[in-house]
């Protein structure tokens, strides 16, 4: 499986071998079980101004920053882009939503399988599209010693969320390797192609309710059903890293 998929993507790049030195974790519906949350919470605040917006669309979404969500929702209603007060007050009440859900879980396997990449001594970067200050601040009580400040992209970084390759661009160049050198673990279709239009191999974890074949579509070079099987299977791909 990760053999195949390996030699199609060095083939198709005309790269000569692929020799892992990093990991760029998404967050949301990769680490925290919490786009569930997120759903909702988009569906009420949206809901709140007068628009629809199904927790299918969150998922499909997922990874955009806020006000690019916002703007979404009403060039397709209003056929304008929103205002910058109207994003503030969405916004506000779409985290206000999220917060009150409390605490969202840890993804299964997923302190499993940092653990494992961190003592293989491969660097881990965070790379997401959320501002949510409780799951970011909530990466240290979690995860102790993993992620670092300067080995993360936030919605706070970047002008242009995902689909966009900023993100993952914003990541490599904070690493200083190649595309070569990195792999990405993300779980949603527009992290998916922001790490494809950053050239880069993609791991695509299906967590949510999406048929895996959106993740195909949107360019994964692997799609497996869980963090669990990626945790399984993990040695396959770190065996092959060098093939």
């Amino acid at each position: 499986m990760f053999e195949t998929a390996i030699s199609n993507f060095t083939t198709k790049n005309n790269f000569s071998d692929f020799k892992l030195k990093a990991i760029f974790f998404d967050m949301d519906g990769v680490l925290f079980d919490s786009m569930k949350y997120h759903a909702q919470s988009w569906t009420k605040a949206m809901s709140d101004v007068g628009i629809t917006f199904s927790e299918y669309e969150s998922y499909m979404n997922e990874g955009r920053t806020g006000h690019s969500t916002i703007d979404l929702a009403f060039n397709r209603d209003y056929g304008r882009d929103a205002t910058e007060e109207e994003k503030q007050e969405i916004y506000r009440n779409k985290s206000r939503y999220f917060e009150s859900h409390g605490k969202s879980p840890i993804m299964p396997y997923a302190n499993d399988l940092l653990q494992k990449v961190k003592n293989q001594g491969l660097q881990i970067f965070l790379v997401t599209g959320s501002g949510q200050a409780t799951l970011l601040d909530g990466l240290q009580v979690h995860f102790p010693n993993i992620f670092r400040k300067e080995r993360m992209v936030t919605a706070f970084d970047v002008t242009q969320g995902k689909p966009h390759p900023e993100p993952y661009l914003q990541a490599l160049k904070k690493s200083g390797f190649s595309r070569t050198e990195v792999a990405v673990v993300e779980n949603a279709p527009l992290g998916v192609e922001s790490a494809k239009a950053a050239g880069l191999f993609v791991i695509a974890v299906n967590t949510g309710p999406l048929d895996e074949k959106v993740l195909w579509e949107s360019g994964a070079d692997i799609v497996l059903d869980s963090m669990k099987e990626l945790f399984e299977k993990w040695e396959e791909f770190v065996l092959n890293r060098n093939k």
